[in-house]
């Protein structure tokens, strides 16, 4: 039987606050995207979920489609929670999200009210739970009245079902209109989940400034940039990484000498602050204090003890950023 480990709240400076809410997330945060479906290890799956507990990750981040197959990842996670970490389901934020396609026809994607409701209906029957933690709406919907979705939203939390409102992939124009409903509606927007990372930077300045003005955390996913910023490439494809496993997500056509060149040269300057690649990358945008939590995924659990060590350093110095500039501009 699993038991937690008693020093998963040793550091307190592991949580931060998110957003103007009352709520502290871990600076490093799980998500279940890849290695927790159907066609993957469960063993697997648990020992990572559990490890990561026993780091302090209080913060588990689902979706709907997560697996393969879609809806998977949810019923392993359920599986979890009934034999393992559900004795501890008051420790833990557990969050679901709805936008992409569930199943055919006009009401199985997207933004409308039958769609979010079913959805999260249908997660919490796949986890075995009576609530989730967060609610998000997993895109904007550009047929739908914005003030439909988040009327879905906002009544998952009024009727029990969702403890907070979330929102992911918005950009700040419309996150600004969704924070104003929402917080009009009587169920605040607690964070905003966009990618976020060395290579993707969309998010400078204007959503980070938008939501440090809103009040709204902000959890990044992708923060590794789906595993380039790590050293898993630096010899060729692994045949257990996701560009050889899973290429629709990141194809060895992508990993080019140019990205290596790169990633190899910040493995360096990651080396001298005493870190790892991933590590520094992880560091990096948890420098902006608009940045609640980096959310990572994990292929075996020496990747999350990995990850979680990257709180044990997030300053840097001018001449750091300013050569971390340097090399990407290159």
């Amino acid at each position: 039987m699993y038991s937690p480990a008693a020093t998963r709240y040793n550091s307190p400076e592991f949580y931060r606050r998110c957003g103007c809410s009352g709520i502290r997330l871990p600076l490093i945060s799980l998500g279940l995207w890849h290695n927790f479906g159907g066609k993957d290890s469960y063993d697997n799956a648990r020992a990572i979920a559990c490890r990561a507990f026993d780091h302090g990750i209080t913060h588990f981040d689902l979706a709907n489609n997560y697996g393969p197959p879609d809806g998977s990842a949810e019923e392993t996670f359920g599986r979890i929670l009934r034999e393992d970490l559900g004795k501890s389901r008051d420790e833990l934020i557990i969050s679901t999200k709805a936008g992409y396609l569930m199943w055919p026809g006009p009401y199985g994607e997207w933004g409308s009210r039958k769609y979010l409701l079913a959805s999260l209906d249908q997660s919490l029957r796949r986890m075995g739970l009576d609530y989730v933690d967060i609610f998000y709406s997993h895109r904007p919907d550009p047929d739908t009245p914005l003030e439909e979705t988040m009327g879905a939203v906002a009544h998952a939390v009024h009727v029990g079902k969702a403890l907070y409102a979330g929102i992911s992939n918005y950009p700040p124009a419309e996150t600004v209109r969704a924070a104003k409903l929402l917080r009009d509606m009587g169920a605040p927007c607690l964070i905003h989940q966009p990618h976020y990372n060395m290579f993707d930077r969309w998010v400078e300045p204007q959503l980070l400034d938008t939501l440090a003005q809103e009040g709204i955390g902000c959890i990044v996913f992708s923060p590794l940039a789906k595993g380039l910023l790590t050293d898993r490439y630096f010899k060729g494809v692994p045949a257990d990484s996701r560009a050889s496993r899973d290429p629709r997500f990141l194809r060895p056509a992508d990993i080019t000498d140019a990205v290596l060149a790169k990633t190899k040269k910040l493995h360096d300057l990651a080396q001298s602050r005493g870190q790892t690649l991933a590590q520094m990358a992880l560091a990096w945008v948890l420098r902006h204090r608009a940045v609640t939590s980096a959310l990572i995924g994990a292929s075996k659990v020496s990747q999350v003890d990995d990850c979680v060590g990257a709180a044990r350093n997030l300053k840097f110095s001018d001449a750091e950023l300013g050569q971390i500039e340097k090399i990407l501009a290159e």
